[in-house]
């Protein structure tokens, strides 16, 4: 069942009816302000930190479900709707949600009043824009009243969810003509606003919650809206709001168009106060003044335009399906940047209050968006690279706003430092820059340790080389990529984290993934040497590779397929020995990705094992059989109920990885199927089952042991993203960029018979013509002369490149 249709003209997945299975949301901004808005209104704003600075509440786990920070309502007569359903949830006459790139428009419509809203950020101001279009469509004069109303948060959302000893006394604001202002906490410590703006003249304000709500009422029906008459409260205390009233007369066929800015703004220490008491406005008053015009914002939603459209012109695919074409050219890449300005730090699941940037999630992020936009990703890699230790370990994550290293989920992730090397070549491939390797970067962010960032990739590879167990193999620390494979940590009090506990690390427990990412990233890191020279290095590394995959082969390889690991006790993880998950997708995948077991057969072999006992028709499963009892040696893993997460889910972030796989021994057809399983638009007609959004993957779908199996959970914030754009942009229609060039190694099913690629690439843009003859070789004309190999070398100031492939 399908609850809307992909607009893949104007780049929208647009739904039709307010009664998603889940809240479909959309991510607004692209620099510093953000915005998460569900199809009914829902979400929240914050400035750059989702835990530091937030600006509007949310409350998570809420019933009813989605309601929180933003508010409109209409108020015809004695009829109150809301043109986004909710809160009030009266019927409507119609309704719509266009979720698009970097806004959304929802629209309602009861009684001949049609409410339209424009929800966007811009590109160079720290606000949201809510730009209401309100017609009457009927024979009559309508007269009505708009209450457009936001909550405000007390800035660090842990402690306005937390602190109300504290909280419930330091609320303030402040009013001026049409605006509110929050400015609690303003006199202490702080030297940043927000403030709610209309562009048109109020009848009444509320800045207060129980003024506005009454005693002991919820959002679904205010007192000051089914009164129609706001009071003018001013918050001292308590729960601030920000509510403008707005009275509307409408002749027949008429329209009238609002502009409301949710705004953030700092101040300099010395610039805080125009008078005291009084707030220095003048930059809220010039944000406001910009967008006073209609003319104005519809520019701003025009560059909003321009800029995705630019973004996404770097790859554009053109085949005979179309599912896969809104795939590569909108969604996937969509999403891939919404993984970029948020890691894992702020969605509807994770709350923004905890974890702040992963590192190993940016490093892999990094991966999709790296093509768009190839300067902030510079700087992101600078960022990631500044929490290293100085021995090669890191922080498992750092929070955005500081940028400072955040202990506080814990440390000691061993495969973690092998991301940034994977990150960085695949920047400097993209690229070219190889001046980055020689950027002076802190460890632990503490001035006067700077070394060059090669030096900190040399440290992330020899921290693998020094840390090795029992038989060779890499220890796993905490853990590794599967934070819930915890073998050092002995859990058995109630509550207790799995990601900071350990009672036992007596250096046995070994992880065959990790192995695996070191012959793959200090392979990228040795070629690096070499290129730069220093051959000395590059040798004893590639040694170092050498000795991994002898200790993969021998120690790692179960007889049918990959180890996982080897626990605490020495006991293999993974293994067909074990009662209880004896195969893992991990080491499946990656182990051929790094090209482990091809030259032997056992690449094909673990390939095919993972075909018979982990694949379904939703995805593959991350172990089988799943676990049924808790094991105290493996940890987390086995505390999830069988089906869910880690344990035996479909968890969707390495099923790429398979994908992968299969490209790298020449499986097509496999590549693919294994490509569409998981892709949203390939299985759009099952959301109902899926219940998540059906343009953007999700990080986990309920696996076969489940009794909701094919239910999907934690949408948008997922290394699926970028993996998923890796796989399906690299390696299935092959088009790669390499230090020297663009590599053109094209892996197509049987139902593509021909496409079409647009490459930007070092600028330089590649139309390039892929026909699939299925004959196994791979023929590639350029400008009509036909080059060896499959390496299009770059020629000097030559823009376009015309290239013909024949596979």
């Amino acid at each position: 069942m399908k609850y809307g249709y992909f607009d893949d003209r104007r780049k929208e997945y647009v739904i039709q009816t307010p009664d998603t299975p889940l809240p479909w949301i959309n991510y607004l901004g692209s620099n510093q302000f953000f915005s998460l808005l569900s199809n009914t209104g829902g979400g929240y704003s914050f400035y750059r930190d989702a835990k530091l600075r937030r600006i509007t509440r949310y409350r998570y786990n809420n019933v009813p479900n989605d309601i929180g920070s933003r508010f409109f309502y209409i108020k015809d007569q004695d009829e109150i709707w809301s043109p986004c359903y909710k809160p009030v949830k009266s019927k409507l006459d119609y309704y719509s949600c266009r979720h698009g790139m970097g806004y959304s428009i929802i629209s309602g419509s009861r009684n001949s009043i049609v409410a339209s809203i424009t929800f966007f950020v811009p590109l160079k101001d720290n606000c949201e824009l809510q730009h209401v279009t309100l017609t009457n469509e009927g024979d009559s004069k309508k007269s009505f009243d708009l209450f457009g109303v936001v909550e405000w948060c007390l800035w660090n959302a842990v402690d306005d969810a937390a602190n109300y000893q504290r909280n419930l006394s330091i609320g303030e604001v402040e009013v001026e003509n049409s605006v509110v202002y929050h400015k609690s906490e303003y006199r202490e410590r702080r030297n940043h606003y927000g403030f709610y703006s209309v562009n048109a003249d109020t009848c009444g304000f509320d800045t207060n919650r129980d003024s506005f709500l009454g005693a002991d009422k919820d959002w679904s029906l205010p007192d000051r809206v089914r009164s129609g008459q706001s009071t003018d409260s001013i918050a001292s205390g308590w729960y601030p709001i920000a509510s403008h009233q707005i009275s509307i007369s409408l002749e027949p066929g008429e329209t009238k168009e609002l502009v409301f800015i949710l705004g953030y703004i700092e101040n300099e220490k010395n610039d805080k106060w125009d008078s005291p008491n009084k707030i220095n406005k003048t930059k809220a008053k010039e944000m406001i003044s910009k967008y006073e015009s209609l003319s104005s914002v519809n520019k701003a939603f025009s560059e909003l335009a321009g800029y995705w459209e630019d973004l996404l012109s770097n790859y554009q695919v053109h085949s005979a399906l179309p599912q896969l074409d809104r795939m590569v050219n909108i969604w996937n890449q969509y999403q891939c940047m919404a993984t970029f300005n948020m890691s894992r730090s702020a969605s509807y699941y994770e709350t923004g209050t905890g974890r702040g940037m992963g590192f190993r999630d940016s490093c892999q992020d990094l991966l999709g968006f790296v093509h768009m936009i190839p300067e902030q990703a510079r700087e992101r890699i600078i960022d990631i690279a500044s929490i290293q230790f100085e021995d090669g370990s890191t922080y498992h994550q750092y929070q955005p706003l500081t940028k400072q290293g955040n202990a506080d989920i814990g440390g000691g992730f061993n495969d973690d430092p092998l991301w940034l090397i994977g990150c960085t070549t695949a920047y400097i491939r993209e690229t070219g820059d190889m001046s980055i390797l020689d950027e002076m970067v802190p460890f632990n962010n503490v001035k006067g340790t700077e070394k060059p960032l090669l030096e900190h990739l040399k440290r992330s590879v020899y921290y693998t080389i020094n840390h090795k167990g029992p038989h060779n193999l890499p220890l796993i620390g905490r853990a590794d990529w599967n934070d819930c494979l915890n073998l050092n940590c002995f859990s058995e009090e109630p509550g207790e984290s799995f990601q900071t506990c350990e009672n036992i690390d007596n250096k046995k427990a070994e992880s065959i993934f990790i192995g695996a990412m070191f012959v793959k990233y200090a392979g990228e890191y040795a070629d690096l040497c070499s290129r730069l020279g220093n051959t000395e290095e590059a040798d004893y590394v590639n040694k170092e590779i050498q000795k991994m995959t002898e200790a993969i082969e021998t120690s790692g390889w179960d007889g049918s397929w990959f180890l996982r690991a080897y626990d605490s006790y020495g006991d293999p993880v993974g293994s067909h020995i074990c009662e209880e998950g004896q195969i893992y997708i991990e080491p499946q995948g990656f182990c051929v990705m790094a090209g482990i077991g091809i030259q032997n057969g056992n690449a094909k072999k673990a390939l095919d094992s993972v075909e018979e006992r982990l694949t379904t028709p939703y995805g593959i499963q991350l172990l089988n059989p799943c676990y049924t009892k808790y094991h105290i040696n493996l940890g987390e893993i086995t505390s999830y109920p069988p089906g869910y997460k880690e344990n035996g889910g479909i968890f969707c972030h390495n099923n790429p990885w398979v994908s992968i796989a299969h490209t790298v021994i020449g499986q097509r057809n496999e590549a693919f199927e294994s490509y569409k399983r998981i892709s949203p638009a390939f299985t759009e007609e099952i959301s109902d089952i899926h219940r998540t959004e059906p343009y953007v993957y999700s990080q986990m779908i309920a696996g076969r042991e489940a009794p909701n199996y094919g239910e999907a959970k934690n949408s948008w914030l997922t290394g699926t993203a970028s993996w998923s754009f890796v796989n399906v942009s690299q390696f299935i229609l092959g088009i790669r960029a390499d230090y020297d060039g663009l590599r053109i190694e094209p892996c197509l099913p049987d139902e593509l018979n021909e496409i079409t690629i647009i490459r930007e690439f070092r600028d330089a843009r590649f139309n390039i013509h892929i026909n699939n003859r299925k004959t196994g070789k791979i023929q590639i004309m350029v400008d009509g002369e036909k080059i060896k190999g499959t390496l299009i070398p770059l020629i000097e100031n030559k823009k376009l490149y015309t290239v013909e492939v024949d596979v």
